[in-house]
């Protein structure tokens, strides 16, 4: 009966969190002291980037990563720029590979976003300016652009063939 019962085990999905850390964080602020003068509101840009890769067998490392970048109207002058990386380690088992995929573009970046937005408003205070509130982000959202994106894409190769 055991030995049933093991090959089931083997099946079941498991998702653990190992680990959650940032992994890279840089502050930038090009017009010390003088920025600090300035009482306009600066323009924010960001940019959002996820990346997933295997550490080992059924283990990942994935990434969120964002730069935030505040100008000034004025002549464009950059007022602050950070750049942050939160990373977490996952034990992702036993999953197809469509689950697989979602759960390493979906739910891993969900995990970290929140521990991303608190390290980059943190830094921004930290660096004498007011926090950067980082909107929540629809990940499943981006997932599924992606991926209408790809399949068109090869829609389009094929055709060209």
């Amino acid at each position: 009966m055991t030995e049933a019962a093991a090959p089931q085990e083997q099946a079941t999905p498991l998702f653990n969190i190992e680990k959650l850390y940032v992994k890279d964080l840089s502050l930038e602020v090009p017009g010390a002291p003088a920025i600090f003068l300035k009482r306009e509101n600066p323009k924010i840009d960001l940019q959002l980037q996820t990346k997933a890769g295997a550490v080992e067998e059924g283990v990942y490392e994935v990434e969120v990563m964002v730069t935030v970048t505040a100008e000034l109207a004025e002549k464009d002058q950059v007022m602050f720029l950070i750049e942050a990386k939160q990373a977490g380690i996952f034990q992702v088992r036993n999953m197809p590979p469509q689950e697989m995929e979602t759960v390493l573009a979906v739910v891993c970046p969900n995990i970290l976003y929140p521990y991303l937005r608190e390290v980059v408003s943190d830094l921004a205070v930290r660096g004498g300016f007011a926090p950067v509130l980082l909107n929540p982000i629809n990940f499943d959202a981006i997932y599924q652009q992606q991926k209408q994106q790809a399949q068109a894409q090869q829609e389009a190769a094929a055709v060209k063939h």
